[in-house]
C-alpha cells in the first residue's frame, strides 16, 4: 500500500519535471539540448502513467511490475540518447560525431543481447526477468558511459559550465541508481527499502539538478581549466 510519502514524492517529482520542461522553454535550451528536452517529457507522462496504472490495478499487480521496468529501461534508453548529445558537444571540434553514434547504437543492442542470454536458462519467467535484467544492466552501462564522458572532458579540457553540470547531474542519477541495484543484488533483505526509496528520490533530483543549472547557468558561461581539474579531484 502507498504511503504519504510516496504520494509526496510522486507530486513533487511531476512538479518538476514540468518545472524543468519550462526552464528549457524559458532559457532557450529546449532545442539546444532536444533529446534531454525529450526526456524530460516522457518522465513527465510516465509519472502520470505510473500513477493511473496503480489506481486502476494496484500496487502489487502484475500489470504494475510490468509497466514500471518497461516504462524505466525506456526512460534509460533515451538518456542514452542525452549521454549521445553530450558527447557529440565534447567531440564536436574532432568532428567524432557519426562514431559515437554508432558506437552507442552497438552498446545498447550488446547490453540487450546480454541481458537475454542470462536469463535464457529460465523459460518460464522469460519476458518478465529480461525486463529487470535489461534495466539493472542499462544503469550500469549509463553509469561507465558518463564516467568514460567526464574522463573526456578532463582530457579534452572542456570549459563550458553549464555542459559540464549537466553532466555530473547525469553522472549522480547513474551511480546512485546503479548502486541500488548492486546493493539489491548483494543484500537481498535491503531491497524493498533501497529499491523504493533511492529511484524515485534520485529520479526527482535529476530534473531538478538540470533545471537548477539552466537557470543559473548561461550557455556562455565557462570554467577556468584550473578550476576543472581541482573539482575532478
Amino acid at each position: 500500500m502507498l504511503s504519504r510519502i510516496d504520494y509526496a514524492i510522486w507530486i513533487i517529482g511531476f512538479l518538476v519535471e514540468v518545472g524543468a520542461v519550462v526552464c528549457f522553454l524559458i532559457y532557450r535550451g529546449f532545442l539546444r539540448y532536444i533529446f534531454l528536452s525529450v526526456y524530460l517529457l516522457a518522465a513527465t507522462l510516465v509519472t502520470v502513467g505510473q500513477y493511473l496504472c496503480i489506481r486502476k490495478f494496484g500496487w502489487s499487480s502484475v500489470e504494475y511490475w510490468y509497466y514500471y521496468y518497461y516504462s524505466e529501461s525506456l526512460l534509460t534508453i533515451l538518456l542514452f540518447f542525452v549521454i549521445i548529445q553530450f558527447y557529440d558537444r565534447v567531440f564536436e571540434e574532432l568532428q567524432a560525431s557519426r562514431y559515437v553514434r554508432r558506437g552507442a547504437i552497438v552498446l545498447i543492442g550488446a547490453t540487450a543481447l546480454f541481458s537475454y542470454l542470462v536469463i535464457r536458462a529460465n523459460q518460464g519467467h522469460l519476458m518478465s526477468r529480461f525486463v529487470v535484467e535489461l534495466g539493472q544492466n542499462l544503469y550500469f552501462v549509463g553509469v561507465v558511459l558518463t564516467y568514460l564522458l567526464w574522463g573526456a572532458i578532463l582530457k579534452l579540457r572542456e570549459t563550458r559550465t553549464r555542459l559540464i553540470q549537466l553532466v555530473l547531474a547525469l553522472g549522480v542519477y547513474f551511480s546512485a541508481t546503479a548502486a541500488a541495484y548492486a546493493l539489491r543484488n548483494l543484500f537481498p533483505s535491503l531491497q524493498p527499502a533501497v529499491l523504493r526509496w533511492v529511484p524515485p528520490i534520485v529520479g526527482v533530483w535529476l530534473p531538478a539538478a538540470w533545471a537548477f543549472t539552466m537557470m543559473k547557468v548561461s550557455e556562455d558561461a565557462h570554467l577556468v581549466t584550473s578550476n576543472l581539474l581541482a573539482r575532478a579531484r
